[in-house]
Order: structure tokens, then C-alpha cells, then sequence
């Protein structure tokens, strides 16, 4: 298999995690992992319009030659194929809150703060725009409140000892933010001290560059 990616942005990063977790835990998922430049817009070139027509990333080439192009379900095909030890947890339960909170963070955060990062100081040259950073920023508040309370009982990561998948999620976003230079945690201490908990993991410091 192989992971075509590019390594600052959130989606193919929080996969890049993924699967640098699973190898902490000892798998090797013999992925090969392809840089596609973005700022060169090779994402848009034939060659990558022939495995994507949407020209995102990242995209999984599986073996029988087809493509995956969405991050959850590369991540969730992963966790089907290589089921021992995956982040999704082994009962109902915990794999209903592992996804319930992974969909939290990525519909309600994540995706405000990527839009946040490029109405700031946009590494694609987006001009700023103040006000819709205003409105991201509002639309954050609420669900960081929830992941600061959830917080509160003293679980080291988002869902309790062990990392998940919304863990990969929220930092592969965090990493993004870093990167234009704004936080959006604000007074949350709790999510501040997760952030840096889990960016002295190893396979945080095997991905993450900012």
C-alpha cells in the first residue's frame, strides 16, 4: 500500500499519527508514504487526478490497484484490516465513543480551525479575512469546552489511557494552527496540558514538524 500525502496538512496528518501509533504498539502496515507538494499544486496534476478526481489528500493506494480518498475511511479500512490492536477499541461501546468523539473533533473543531488557520495567515496565499476567523473562532468554543470538561476526570488523552483516533485528529489540526502562528485553546488548561502530553509521544515526534 501506499500513502500519498503532504505532511503539514491536517488530514493526511492525523492518518500519518494513525499509523505511527499503530507502529508504536508494534505493527508495521508496510505503507509507503509519498509526499504530493501541494504548493506546486502536483495535487492537481493528471497523475494524481488519476487516483483522487478531487485532487485532496491524502489518498491510499491499496494492493488491487483501487484508492481510498477520504482520511476517516483510510483509517477505519486500516482498523478493519489490521483489527489486533487498533484504536477503535473492541466493544460497542468503546468504538461508538471512539468515533462519536473522533466526528466531534473533526466536524466541529477541526474543520473550523483549518478555516480559521487560512482566514489568518494562509500558507496557500488566501487573502485574510478577519471576520470569518471571528466566526470559526466562536464556532470552536463549545466543543473545546466539551473535550476540557471530558478532561476533568484526569484521562491523560482525549478517551482515557490509551490514544485514538480522535487524539490524531485534534493534533494533526493543532500542528496546522501552530503553523500560522494563532492558538485557539484559550483558557483551557487541561487541553493544554493533553497537547503537550501528546506531543512528547513517539509517534507524534516521528510526524509532527511544528
Amino acid at each position: 500500500m501506499k500513502l500519498y500525502m503532504v505532511p503539514l496538512a491536517p488530514n493526511p496528518t492525523k492518518v500519518m499519527l494513525y499509523i505511527a501509533e499503530r507502529a508504536a504498539l508494534g505493527l508495521d502496515m508496510g505503507i509507503e508514504q509519498i509526499v504530493v507538494n501541494t504548493v506546486k499544486r502536483r495535487n492537481r496534476e493528471p497523475e494524481h487526478l488519476a487516483r483522487n478526481p478531487f485532487g485532496t489528500l491524502p489518498v491510499l493506494a491499496l494492493d488491487d490497484g483501487s484508492y481510498l480518498v477520504e482520511s476517516l475511511a483510510i483509517i477505519e479500512y486500516l482498523e478493519d484490516k489490521f483489527p489486533d490492536g487498533g484504536l477503535l477499541g473492541t466493544d460497542p461501546e468503546s468504538r461508538g465513543k471512539a468515533r462519536d468523539v473522533e466526528r466531534i473533533v473533526d466536524l466541529r473543531i477541526a474543520r473550523a480551525m483549518g478555516t480559521y488557520a487560512h482566514a489568518t495567515n494562509s500558507p496557500l496565499g488566501r487573502p485574510p479575512d478577519p471576520e470569518k476567523a471571528a466566526e470559526m473562532e466562536a464556532e470552536m468554543q463549545t466543543p473545546l469546552d466539551y473535550l476540557e470538561t471530558s478532561l476533568g476526570d484526569g484521562r491523560p488523552l482525549l478517551l482515557g489511557e490509551e490514544a485514538s483516533i480522535a487524539d490524531c485528529t485534534l493534533q494533526a489540526s493543532l500542528q496546522f494552527v501552530r503553523y500560522v502562528e494563532a492558538d485557539v485553546l484559550g483558557d483551557r488548561p487541561l487541553l493544554r496540558a493533553w497537547d503537550d502530553r501528546y506531543r512528547e509521544r513517539p509517534a507524534a515526534k516521528a510526524v509532527l514538524r511544528w
